[in-house]
């Protein structure tokens, strides 16, 4: 079955009330913010009051769409890592809306990563991880194409990966977050811009709380943050 086109057609079926693309920027939002709710207890209050005042636009019936698409997104994620979220945009055309904006196809992606692995594979071998930086994430196929380049490999990229992404558009932001987190990634997505070094909000993956909160992180000396991510003198691998 062809998740994406699936969800595509539950999506057009509320253009005409709403709009297509603002129904896909709703659903990413409400997505992100259920997964950051249940693990990010700092940010729980000012995003649930967020959530009520999107979710309150939509009628009961259309409400029960959101989770059946983020159903099919973990069902696809599932069965391949790949960016669904980033095909899904280009399926329903949203390029046409924003500003001209196109997702780089896994292909190209994966060429990317075969690239770089052996770089990723060595930090691994030394320090147990690699610490992963991507200034423009988009919707996070760079990330997902070493994701996958290291599981082919043999080792759990759950594990032995951490990413630090970063994305000026908030829409890619909680693409490459709710994507990230359905695979049980160590992340940090933060929104803002790269350049100017100026960042408004941070969204940390479950596996990230979770797994490096308060334990592997600190054994290993790991980075904590961006700022000292800048500041480490921790060897850093950097997809473009």
């Amino acid at each position: 079955m062809d998740h994406v086109k699936e969800m595509a057609k539950r999506f057009n079926s509320m253009r005409y009330k709403h709009g297509v693309h603002q129904v896909f920027e709703d659903f990413l939002e409400l997505i992100a913010i259920t997964i950051s709710n249940s693990v990010d207890l700092v940010q729980y209050k000012r995003r649930e009051a967020r959530y009520m005042q999107i979710i309150g636009q939509y009628d009961k019936s259309e409400v029960n769409i959101f989770p059946e698409m983020m159903a099919r997104l973990i069902m696809a994620l599932e069965h391949r890592p790949d960016d669904y979220l980033g095909r899904l945009f280009m399926e329903l055309e949203l390029y046409d809306s924003w500003k001209g904006q196109f997702f780089t196809p896994m292909s190209v992606s994966q060429l990317m990563a075969e690239l770089t692995l052996q770089d990723s594979i060595q930090l691994i071998e030394e320090k147990g991880f690699v610490t992963v930086n991507e200034p423009t994430v988009g919707g996070g196929v760079t990330i997902i194409a070493l994701f996958n380049a290291l599981r082919a490999k043999g080792y759990n990229p759950q594990q032995v990966l951490r990413v630090i992404a970063q994305d000026i558009d908030k829409k890619a932001v909680h693409m490459s977050y709710i994507q990230f987190s359905l695979l049980g990634m160590n992340a940090e997505v933060l929104h803002g811009d790269t350049l100017a070094l100026t960042f408004y909000e941070t969204w940390k993956t479950p596996g990230n709380i979770f797994r490096w909160g308060r334990g592997l992180a600190k054994k290993q000396n790991a980075v904590e943050t961006l700022s000292d991510l800048q500041e480490s003198d921790l060897r850093q691998l950097t997809i473009f």
